[in-house]
């Protein structure tokens, strides 16, 4: 690991070296003081140094290194198709997440960001690249199809982060990951940034971190004090569901976790026709899709999302302060990555997981691994307990529909808007003498002046999509 020391942590951003625009965005956005790794870790980053961050999610790790990266960017220009940075992530949630946090302190900095994912058109992204962007937020996936196709070169890429390193090993993503990572510059800046620091993840920090800065903050959500994790007994499947149905018609928001995309589908069927305003949020729906779900869950149409563990990382709620485990997780990672949705930048939080009887062990050893001491109750539906804990109450009953949000069309080129006019406004054919012979041949098929052969109908030229 590191032995040269690290610089010692900031209590301001003022007291950091960044460009004025980054200060005054700050300000702009309201963060008036660097949260703990952010304060750690950002007079390192910006000296060039490689750092190794540990923070459980929503510590602030995005700013911790995205400011870092566009201030030691800030006054370069990409060519076409060659970033300059990179941030690797997990998810397409967490892609765009990254990318909202960082454009407004990107536009102050004159950089211009790129987001390429899975399930959005390949295109459309090659054409972004093809236009320049100098900050490349990505997939690995897709952005392996981008290079692959020609699209993209990694060469000129000096600084590179990879966010929630661990659920790209927990997902398999390490082969590509290393293939990427082996084609940026082999002298620029790498930042890895973990809620947990797993076997494989030590692997890649071994392989292309040189001499890192290594800081832990908050490594763990049961060391958040604000937020509160509850163990609900509950005596069977039938008792489960009428709780779950009460919780998620509570007065606010929740994320409710289940197993499967079809459970996840069927519970919100379920929920609709009770009167609780719900959706789901899986793999199974397009991006556009889960990004209309998440703008009507923060803008409380949607009270009740339904979700896998598609969103359990990279999705942030403000003001979201309950989490539902209704299918327990598979392990203590997958634990605090859900729960990390809640309790988020110093916000007060709670999390419960509804627990059956064959599920209490697992349950037990899952909390011990996690250094959480759990609150334990056994609940019925119409306890005073549960209410109190969940906000729970007895759905309207009355059925509901979600309807879909209005997407505002794209307005297209004016050039392009007449040539659509004209296309379809009828064609004027001017009058022919009686008795000429397209006149005389109107009952039949319309011939050409030649040999009495028919015409071939002329092709029109397609237009621009």
């Amino acid at each position: 690991m590191s032995t040269t020391p690290a610089l010692p942590a900031v209590d301001s951003f003022a007291a950091l070296d960044m460009p004025a625009g980054l200060l005054a965005t700050l300000t702009r956005e309201g963060v008036t003081e660097p949260f703990p790794i952010q304060a750690a870790t950002l007079p390192n980053s910006l000296a060039g140094r490689d750092v190794l961050g540990r923070g459980r999610t929503g510590s602030g790790k995005t700013l911790a290194f995205g400011l870092a990266l566009l201030a030691r960017t800030a006054g370069r220009r990409a060519e076409s198709g060659r970033p300059l940075a990179l941030v690797l992530v997990p998810t397409r949630e967490l892609a765009q997440q990254v990318t909202d946090s960082l454009a407004p302190y990107a536009t102050a900095v004159n950089l211009r960001m790129a987001t390429v994912v899975g399930g959005m058109s390949i295109g459309r992204q090659a054409q972004t690249l093809a236009r320049g962007a100098e900050v490349l937020v990505a997939t690995p996936g897709r952005l392996a199809d981008l290079i692959q196709r020609g699209d993209c070169r990694l060469d000129q890429v000096t600084i590179t982060v990879l966010d929630e390193a661990d659920q790209m090993a927990d997902m398999g993503f390490l082969p590509q990951v290393t293939r990427l990572l082996d084609q940026v510059a082999p002298d620029g800046q790498r930042m890895l940034f973990s809620a947990t620091l797993d076997r494989n993840v030590d692997r890649l920090v071994r392989r292309f971190l040189t001499d890192p800065v290594t800081h832990s903050v908050d490594p763990s959500a049961g060391a958040v004090v604000t937020m509160d994790h509850h163990l609900l007994h509950i005596a069977d499947d039938t008792v489960k569901k009428a709780t779950v149905t009460r919780i998620a018609a509570r007065e606010g928001r929740v994320i409710m976790f289940v197993d499967t995309k079809r459970g996840a589908d069927r519970l919100v069927k379920r929920l609709l026709s009770e009167g609780v305003r719900a959706a789901a949020l899986h793999g199974g729906k397009s991006q556009p899709q889960r990004n209309r779900v998440l703008e009507q869950f923060r803008t409380d149409q949607v009270t009740a999302l339904i979700a896998t563990n598609v969103a359990a990382r990279g999705i942030h709620i403000d003001g979201l302060d309950l989490v539902v485990n209704i299918d327990p997780p598979v392990d203590h990672k997958d634990y605090l990555h859900r729960g990390g949705r809640t309790a988020r930048a110093g916000e007060s939080g709670t999390v419960v997981t509804l627990v059956l009887p064959e599920q209490r062990r697992e349950m037990k050893r899952m909390m011990a691994t996690a250094q959480i001491n759990p609150s334990i109750a056994d609940v019925k539906p119409d306890d005073e307990e549960l209410a109190r804990i969940t906000g729970a109450r007895r759905p309207s009953g009355v059925p509901v529909v979600i309807a879909p949000p209005v997407q505002p069309q794209k307005k297209q080129p004016a050039a392009q808007q007449q040539k659509q006019r004209s296309q379809r406004r009828p064609q004027q054919r001017s009058p022919r003498p009686e008795g000429s012979q397209e006149s005389q041949g109107s009952q039949g098929s319309r011939r050409g002046s030649r040999g009495g052969q028919s015409r071939p109908p002329r092709r029109r030229r397609p237009t621009a999509e």
